[in-house]
């Protein structure tokens, strides 16, 4: 297939958390909000003279320093996070904003405030309790804590403009762009897709690490190619769902599609399945509470206890299977990611046996590069689908 105009720009985007984009964001004045999770709404971070970046470690080495504090019995995500704070690898942000999500992250976090890492005079950190259950009651809370640790911090520490128009004009802006990020992952879809999944992850973990309104421009540009895209002639082994914990390796779908088997949706933190679904607000109430119920009933995050969320994941990745035409899952979970880790071995028996998807459960390191072992095992599993395929037991 001919090259995107942009794919490059984006991979190059990706080498550094101090990218070009984010430079230029805060060229214009606009103050850089960090942030480690999927559960913090996204459109209060990035009001009107705001970013945010969702804080990766890339191109990670050794994390020494991070497991002296942390142990090494915790998940690589957190302490490689730590260990480029501690190298001052964000020193350019303005602040963090981080919800308990795991307390992994709290450790995290709470080990960068501890150790003074951010440099910046009026540097702030601020941590939210969010619900554990998608309730009247769960949203009270969210809203709560969005208002007072989100919104409140910003009016007070930025002088930023928490009115329910601005968090309007900034939902819009987010829209826009998962509009658009939506779009470009429907081309997925058909037998011969028109991107790679691949190139759809690089595409999306950049409209994680920028501002919006330098990014959607280049994302209006993509969708156009793609338009008109000739696919390749050459057809993927299998075409499979990733499913998990956060994902934010460059190499990890490469390796996938390297393998035979290709990535047609992704269902994981950092990923865009349902975290790049636009918000629907309406006029009847205030646009903080619309946000947080959104967030709170849509999210597919593990931490999430009530029968009706846990029930409702298995279904969730078997529907986006079948939506998008998928042979098989691969349910993955970072080393010592406790939420994932029950999740992966309960829900790939539910898929496998319930919904009779060929299911590959397998746990991996945070910076995967060009693991044999897992390549190994990505190979084998397109050989098991293929075989089920000539027996007639395929989806």
């Amino acid at each position: 297939m001919k090259d995107l105009k942009h794919l490059i720009y984006f991979e190059q985007l990706l080498q550094d958390a101090n990218n070009e984009l984010v430079q230029k964001g805060q060229a214009e004045g606009l103050k850089c909000v960090a942030t480690v999770c999927e559960n913090i709404p996204e459109p209060l971070l990035n009001l009107p003279g705001l970013f945010s970046v969702r804080l990766r470690a890339p191109k990670t080495g050794s994390m020494e320093m991070a497991t002296y504090y942390m142990t090494d019995f915790l998940c690589e995500y957190t302490r490689a996070l730590l260990e480029r704070a501690i190298e001052g690898g964000y020193n350019f942000t303005d602040c963090m904003i981080t919800p308990d999500g795991c307390s992994m992250l709290n450790r995290c976090v709470e080990n960068m405030e501890l150790l003074h890492t951010a440099k910046k005079p009026g540097y702030f950190y601020e941590y939210l309790e969010i619900p554990m259950k998608a309730d009247d009651n769960g949203l009270n809370l969210y809203v709560l804590q969005c208002q007072n640790h989100i919104l409140n911090a910003f009016k007070k520490n930025f002088g930023i403009d928490v009115s329910d128009e601005a968090i309007r004009k900034a939902v819009a802006e987010h829209n826009r762009m998962c509009e658009l990020i939506r779009a470009i992952g429907d081309y997925r879809k058909p037998e011969k897709p028109a991107i790679t999944g691949y190139e759809f992850h690089i595409i999306t973990l950049a409209t994680y690490v920028a501002p919006k309104h330098l990014i959607i421009p280049m994302l209006e540009e993509t969708l156009e190619e793609l338009k008109t895209r000739e696919p390749d002639d050459m057809k993927y082994r299998a075409r499979v769902v990733f499913v998990g914990s956060e994902v934010d390796d460059v190499d990890m779908i490469k390796l996938v599609e390297d393998a035979g088997a290709y990535v047609c949706a992704d269902r994981f933190c950092y990923g865009s399945l349902p975290g790049r679904n636009p918000i629907e607000l309406n006029d009847d109430e205030d646009a903080l509470t619309q946000i947080c119920r959104q967030y709170m009933y849509r999210g597919q995050c593990p931490r999430m206890m009530n029968q009706a969320k846990i029930q409702g994941r298995r279904q969730y990745v078997a529907d986006i299977a079948e939506e998008y035409n998928a042979d098989g899952i691969i349910y993955q979970q970072m080393k010592f990611c406790d939420p994932w880790a029950y999740e992966r071995t309960v829900g790939s028996h539910v898929l496998n046996n319930d919904y009779d998807y060929p299911v590959l459960s397998i746990d991996r390191p945070y910076a995967v590069g060009v693991s044999g072992q897992l390549r190994t095992r990505v190979q084998a599993f397109v050989e098991s689908i293929e075989i089920k395929k000539i027996q007639g037991g395929a989806k």
